[in-house]
């Protein structure tokens, strides 16, 4: 007697099973790596690759899944492994314990901009999961979490990563911090900030599912944000404010797109206040002249949020924000993995510049206004490139527009900054970055058609088709005239 399985029982299954078995994967990975050093990178390098191969293939087998069935399996897989990412603390960053101690501050009435957590003046104020007293004069038996605070031989170790220099974080970053810690007393650790990354990226799922559904295209497609190993290790199990400004980005590009370029220059606003990269993020919604109102709104929130720390701090609210550039080699183009190979040094910098100025271009005049999705991968994407990020979370930005674009070839991208954050090896991160690049490129020509082509040059040259299929002249947002919206790839 044979037995007769309903369409698509099979990749449903596999989907479900290979979700349930990246959540394995990412918890095994919290609570048995330990804390990211030297001596183990192998086997951080050897995991992310393990989750990434399982999230690939769990989102393959997801889209052959039924339709009905794709979004509840998308959020009840994202409550899964975003759960797996909570069952331990950090492990490759201790960026939460500056917004810890950041929050606690604000809490204390104390602007976070005005002293260094190594000051003195503070001390009362100190939790000692934050600042253990040192194991007999020495910080090594708590290293490498901990680090010497540099108070002496009978002082204590600190979580906080610069602690002898004030806090980088623009102000809605440090109002994030003072929210979380809002409602937890100081001696709680790093849950709050991970739960709260949590809710955010939850938050993000649900965002992009509706958005999905509004614009036509499958529900699976957010499983890429949901599901993602870099999201539950960075938002969660890190849990980077990144994930925040990631969340306000792309509500704000969301709002633009859909008519509301008021509220979402707020959101864009407070995106580039939560952290400065977002302000890439502009040049693809400008298509439509109603749009434009989301750069002067979001100049004017991101004036407005920095005027309470101003009032209390003057101009120190700048932080080490400007030391913090100079150490990771953005004023000197050291810091460019790519451009460096070409052009080193101070020129380099002029010539990443530029890049990112040719992407903003082809990003504002390419971008479907309706649907800037990929003109905003297209921007993202060639500023990571551009400036070569160190570290995985600034990858959050990204990942939600690879969503609604469909353009999966950019999360090679994400998987080679993932690499670099767990094994500091420039030649290798070259490699990576190489193959992220050749990904692109040939998915890109693969998917493009020769129409596509043709209707992005006579975007760029300011020109729409007529109805007799010779290209005119046009202004997109003469009042009255339809909107041209040509099919970017992954739009489809």
């Amino acid at each position: 007697m044979s037995i007769r399985l309903r369409p698509g029982t099979v990749p449903t299954v596999l989907a479900v099973v290979g979700v349930l078995v990246l959540a394995a994967v990412i918890a095994i990975g919290v609570t048995h790596l330990g804390f990211l050093r030297s001596g183990h990178r192998s086997a951080f390098v050897a995991w992310t690759l393990i989750a990434w191969t399982v999230f690939a293939a769990s989102v393959l087998a997801l889209r052959f899944v039924p339709a009905r069935l794709a979004t509840r399996i998308v959020l009840v897989g994202a409550v899964v492994v975003g759960i797996a990412a909570l069952v331990g603390p950090p492990n490759t960053s201790t960026d939460s314990a500056r917004y810890a101690w950041d929050g606690i501050v604000q809490h204390a009435g104390v602007s976070p901009y005005a002293h260094t957590p190594q000051s003195t003046a503070l001390t009362a104020l100190r939790p000692d999961w934050l600042f253990p007293q040192k194991v007999d004069g020495t910080c090594t038996p708590l290293e490498p979490r901990y680090h010497g605070l540099g108070d002496g031989a009978s002082g204590h170790c600190v979580a906080i990563n610069r602690p002898d220099v004030p806090t980088i974080y623009p102000p809605m970053a440090e109002l994030w911090f003072a929210l979380v810690r809002a409602f937890v007393p100081a001696t709680a650790q790093y849950m709050p900030f991970q739960v709260a990354g949590l809710l955010v990226s939850l938050g993000v799922t649900v965002g992009l599912l509706l958005v999905l559904r509004r614009t036509g295209r499958p529900t699976w497609w957010a499983a890429l944000w949901a599901w993602s190993p870099l999201v539950a290790a960075e938002a969660v199990t890190n849990s980077h404010v990144d994930v925040l400004g990631a969340a306000l980005a792309t509500a704000g590009v969301v709002l633009v797109a859909f008519g509301r370029p008021i509220w979402g220059g707020i959101a864009l606003g407070a995106a580039t206040a939560t952290k400065l990269i977002p302000a890439v993020t502009y040049p693809a919604v400008l298509g439509r002249r109603r749009s434009w109102w989301a750069v002067p709104v979001g100049i004017a929130v991101f004036g407005l949020l920095y005027v309470p720390y101003v009032v209390s701090t003057g101009w120190d609210v700048l932080g080490y924000l400007p030391g913090y550039l100079s150490e990771e080699g953005y004023d000197d183009g050291s810091r460019f993995a790519l451009v460096s190979m070409v052009v080193p040094g101070d020129a380099g910098t002029i010539v990443v510049g530029l890049a990112v100025l040719v992407a903003a271009v082809l990003a504002w005049r390419l971008s479907d206004p309706a649907r800037p999705w990929s003109g905003e991968v297209l921007m993202i994407g060639v500023t990571f490139l551009a400036v070569t990020p160190r570290y995985p979370w600034y990858v959050l930005l990204l990942i939600p527009f690879v969503v609604l674009s469909g353009r999966w070839e950019w999360l090679s991208l994400g998987l080679a900054i993932a690499l670099r954050g767990v094994w500091p090896n420039v030649h290798a991160y070259r490699g990576w970055l190489l193959a992220a690049v050749a990904v692109v490129l040939v998915v890109t020509l693969v998917r493009t058609q020769r129409a596509d082509w043709a209707r992005w040059r006579d975007r760029l040259l300011g020109r729409r088709p007529d109805h007799s299929g010779s290209a005119v002249s046009s202004r997109r947002d003469r009042p009255g005239a339809p909107v041209d919206r040509p099919a970017a790839p992954g739009d489809r």
